[in-house]
């Protein structure tokens, strides 16, 4: 709020509804070397937009052997289910750009995680997708430092520390992976003859991923490798979600250290539902079914 009124209305605009044109007014400033936040309103209509990104931005610099780029594009996007969001204003789309060699894609948690991930973003060499959970908007609350700060790009953060299985998130989603950790320990009257008490004992260590392109290879391996086991989180559908590229490189880089296959826990293979939300996204009760079956494989 007061953007256009601090900084003027040369800087602070809107512009016609029309994510292509919004993403080429964006590629073009950049190529002069300015700075350009563009956003689009959804992720959901960010489509329009993809031979844009994907074959002007991400490969700019690369076509011209480094004489142009379009590194000074931040791409921002509110993403993920609201609770009514349903088929059109709901959807993860972090998975469409894995691919795309030349741009960063980066997912935050909470208000602090944005600030800091989202100056990085817009300091960083190379065009970056900043995609925002928006139910995170009003049921995230945190005392966000008002000094300039940075968060690392392409580094993952141990949330949680353990040594008997992974579980491994972005955005959202993580609140949800706190609940099923909680659940296990202290699983709800109905299902406690479903979890094995040495299930209840396990010390899970949760990931945030923050970047997703590229993302932290290092970190999440060297977890995978110590506890065996991973399950991984997505809102996304899981058929072709970013955690399939995952779980096959940890299938590459972890596969003697591994005790169970690598599980993945997302969206059906379906529209983003009018109804029944809370039984499309990966909830407590089925990432807590994962790690129990993950566990006891």
């Amino acid at each position: 709020m007061g953007l256009a009124e601090e900084y003027g209305r040369e800087r602070v605009f809107n512009t016609p509804l029309t994510e292509q044109g919004i993403v080429g007014f964006g590629i073009g400033m950049t190529a002069q070397g300015k700075t350009a936040i563009a956003e689009i309103q959804f992720a959901d209509y960010i489509f329009p937009a993809f031979d844009q990104i994907v074959n002007e931005a991400a490969k700019y610099r690369y076509r011209s052997g480094g004489q142009h780029k379009a590194g000074g594009l931040t791409i921002r996007s509110p993403c993920m289910g609201v609770g009514h969001g349903a088929l059109y204003h709901s959807q993860s789309v972090e998975q469409f750009f894995m691919p795309a060699a030349g741009l960063k894609v980066v997912i935050p948690r909470s208000p602090i995680q944005a600030k800091g991930l989202l100056l990085a973003s817009i300091r960083d060499p190379n065009p970056v997708i900043f995609l925002e959970p928006k139910v995170l908007y009003r049921s995230s609350v945190e005392h966000v430092p008002v000094d300039d700060y940075t968060l690392p790009l392409s580094s993952a953060e141990v949330l949680q520390p353990g040594k008997d299985i992974t579980l491994l998130s972005w955005g959202a989603p993580l609140y949800s992976c706190v609940e099923a950790i909680n659940m296990l320990r202290s699983p709800p009257t109905g299902i406690q003859e479903h979890v094995p008490k040495d299930a209840r004992q396990a010390q899970v260590e949760l990931i945030d991923l923050r970047t997703i392109l590229p993302w932290d290879r290092e970190t999440v391996a060297k977890s995978v490798a110590k506890t065996g086991r991973c399950v991984i989180v997505h809102e996304a559908p899981v058929t072709a979600g970013a955690g399939a590229e995952i779980a096959a490189h940890l299938q590459k880089s972890c596969f003697l250290n591994l005790e169970a296959p690598v599980a993945r826990v997302g969206g059906l293979d379906t529209p983003f539902p009018h109804v029944h939300e809370t039984w499309y996204k990966p909830g407590p009760i089925q990432i807590m079914d994962a790690l129990v079956r993950t566990l006891t494989y």
